[in-house]
Order: structure tokens, then C-alpha cells, then sequence
């Protein structure tokens, strides 16, 4: 197989890891015969400081042109802590996906037996868990209208949905939930918001007339955030809108133990993206402390996701699992004799193509 890849690196540790992704993927094309052309591109901090703009035009025709887009990570304090600061990376990220049209993020929250006692959590209460949320990622109030009176002493901002906006990110749910446990969980707060009570009504409808084989049922946001801390393991598939999925997509990812071991996908009707959750970090940029696990199984979900390469990515996933096992992690896993980014990034590498040899 010969695709194009487009690569943003990003800030922060983004580059770091991303390498370490780019590292794993050039071990499948060795192994599995592929060929991925890659073609580097600005966004975010980078992008500010080299062109003024966070996602350049140039930067959109690459991933235009390319099969799938590997990114790393967005964000730098500069921009952070200057509250008047009129242009931010994040606003890149936020383009990117409008002009992508990226409607539907993908985050898959699974726990690892062998990081099970580095979760906040009880033991008892992460392990076996396994589920994903379908965040909605162009709609609501981070692109609806807002702004501030003239005065300064106001300021609003207005969440927006359509009912096709909410049956095409509810089709993506129930589809993947077909292929798992068959339940969807809907998270909304339909008690108090009008634009939730939107997607309740179209939820049910389309699960009626599409989807009535698949378990359906609802949950106010706060009881869910509750939820996925006393009981993590009930969920299998969650749909929810765009601000909500933020919030607990970052609350979930704390219970594995690592943010540094969870990839997503961003897709929509022609090219996904692919990114580690753990954002920019910039304290650890340029240490080589970063753990990579999550880009290099945002890899795999690349891989297979994008290009339909299942044995590839269950190469790589079976490799970073073999790693934990081995005590082949970064400081975020083990604070004593830790490895380093490349050391981890190395040693997955190699995994994926020994075993690729084993089993060829």
C-alpha cells in the first residue's frame, strides 16, 4: 500500500512525539511492505511565529492533498498567559477542523492490567474498563457567537445545534457501538439546556427508525462525570456535544494512569486526523521525558481507521503493550530508572518489526 500522510508536528512536545510515531511507522513499512509519504506542515505556536496565522494556508492544501494527517500538539505559554493576545494556536486547531470538516472526535479510554495501580483509582474500579466517546468537535458554543459590550462588563457566548449536525456524529456512535457492546450512553443536560434537549429528541428518533437493536440510554453531564470516577467501567459507547465531550474526555483519561497512553481520531467525510490527547506539555518539551505511547497509538489508529490496515496497527498496539510489560516507560509511568522518549520510541520500533519477522 502507498499513502500520503500529512505531519504537524505542532509545539511543545509535540515534534517529540510525533517522531517517535513516525519512528513505529516507518518499522511497518520495513515489515509489512508499505509505503507512507510524508509531508511536514505548520500549525499552531510555530505557525504563529513563522507566518502570523495558526493554521496557514498552506498548511490546509497539505492535508487537502494528503490520505490521512498525523498531528502532535498545540499551545505554548506565550500565547497562554497573555489574555489580549488576539491570535492563539488553539484558534488554528479550531480552523483546521471547520475547514476539514472534522464533526466527530474519537477517544477511546481503556485501561492497561499493568498501569492499574498508577490510576487514582481503586484497582478494582479501572480494571476492564474499555470505552470510547464520540465528541461532537464543530458545533456548540466554541463556534457559536460571542463577544463583549462595549463596556467590558459583559460578555456572552451562544451554543448552536442543528439536527443534522447531531444525526451525523449519532450515526458514528451507534455504528461503533454495534461493534462492541451495543449501548450508547447519551450525555447531555437536557434538565436545564435547550440545545440539549435538541439532542435528546433527535437522538431518540434516530436511534428509533435506525439503531432500535442497540441499548439506549441518558445521563445528565454531572451525573456522568460522577459516573466515570465511582464507576468507569458501565460505559461503552458515549455520545455528547462538543463542550461537554472536552470536559469529560479529559476527567476520563486521568483514571489509566497516564494521559500519555490515549490517542483519538478526528474524522469526518474525507481526511481524519490522528493525535495524542495529552496536549502541548511545554514544561517537558526538549527534555526527552515525553511518554510517546499516545502518538504511536494514534498511529495505529491511523493505520487502521483511515487506511483499513488492522494486522498493522494490532502490531503496534500488541508492541507498546509488550513495552509496558518489559518496564520500557517514561517517568510519567515509573519516577525510578525511567526511559526516555526515544529509548521507549526505539524500543517499540523494534518490537513491531520483530514480531512482524516471527510472525511473516
Amino acid at each position: 500500500m502507498e499513502k500520503k500522510i500529512a505531519v504537524l508536528k505542532g509545539d511543545g512536545i509535540g515534534p517529540e512525539v510525533t517522531d517517535q510515531a513516525l519512528l513505529v511507522l516507518n518499522a511497518i513499512e520495513k515489515s509489512f511492505g508499505h509505503k507512507f509519504h510524508y509531508t511536514e506542515a505548520l500549525v499552531g505556536a510555530v505557525a504563529i511565529d513563522a507566518t502570523g496565522n495558526p493554521f496557514p494556508d498552506e498548511t490546509l492544501k497539505v492535508c487537502q492533498s494528503a490520505d490521512a494527517i498525523l498531528f502532535g500538539a498545540i499551545g505554548h505559554p506565550k500565547y497562554d498567559n497573555d489574555p489580549k493576545a488576539k491570535v492563539r494556536p488553539e484558534q488554528g486547531l479550531l480552523a483546521m477542523r471547520k475547514a476539514l470538516g472534522l464533526f466527530a472526535n474519537i477517544r477511546p479510554v481503556a485501561t492497561y492490567k499493568i498501569l492499574e495501580n498508577a490510576s487514582p483509582l481503586r484497582a478494582d474500579l479501572v480494571s476492564g474498563v474499555d470505552f470510547v466517546v464520540f465528541r461532537e468537535l464543530t458545533g456548540g458554543i466554541y463556534f457559536g457567537t460571542r463577544g463583549r459590550s462595549e463596556d467590558g462588563n459583559m460578555a456572552f457566548d451562544t451554543c448552536t445545534y442543528t439536527r443534522a449536525e447531531i444525526e451525523r456524529i449519532s450515526k458514528n456512535a451507534f455504528e461503533a457501538a454495534r461493534i462492541r457492546r451495543n449501548r450508547v450512553t447519551l450525555v447531555d443536560k437536557a434538565n436545564v439546556l435547550a440545545s440539549s434537549r435538541l439532542w435528546r429528541e433527535v437522538v431518540k428518533e434516530f436511534h428509533a427508525a435506525h439503531y432500535p437493536d442497540v441499548e439506549l440510554d441518558f445521563m445528565f453531564v454531572d451525573n456522568a462525570a460522577m459516573k466515570i470516577i465511582t464507576q468507569p467501567a458501565y460505559f461503552d459507547v458515549v455520545l455528547t456535544e462538543n463542550m461537554f465531550g472536552d470536559i469529560i474526555t479529559d476527567e476520563a483519561s486521568v483514571i489509566t494512569g497516564s494521559m500519555g497512553m490515549l490517542p483519538s481520531a478526528s474524522v469526518g467525510s474525507a481526511v481524519a486526523l490522528y493525535e495524542p490527547i495529552h496536549g502541548s506539555y511545554p514544561e517537558g518539551a526538549g527534555k526527552n521525558i515525553a511518554n510517546p505511547c499516545a502518538a504511536i497509538l494514534s498511529a495505529a489508529m491511523l493505520l487502521e481507521t483511515s487506511f483499513g490496515l488492522l494486522e498493522e496497527a494490532k502490531a503496534i498496539r500488541n508492541a507498546v503493550v509488550k513495552s509496558l510489560e518489559d518496564g520500557i516507560v517514561t517517568v510519567d509511568i515509573r519516577r525510578e530508572n525511567p526511559s526516555s522518549t526515544t529509548e521507549v520510541g526505539a524500543y517499540i520500533a523494534k518490537l513491531v518489526e520483530k514480531n512482524a519477522k516471527v510472525t511473516a
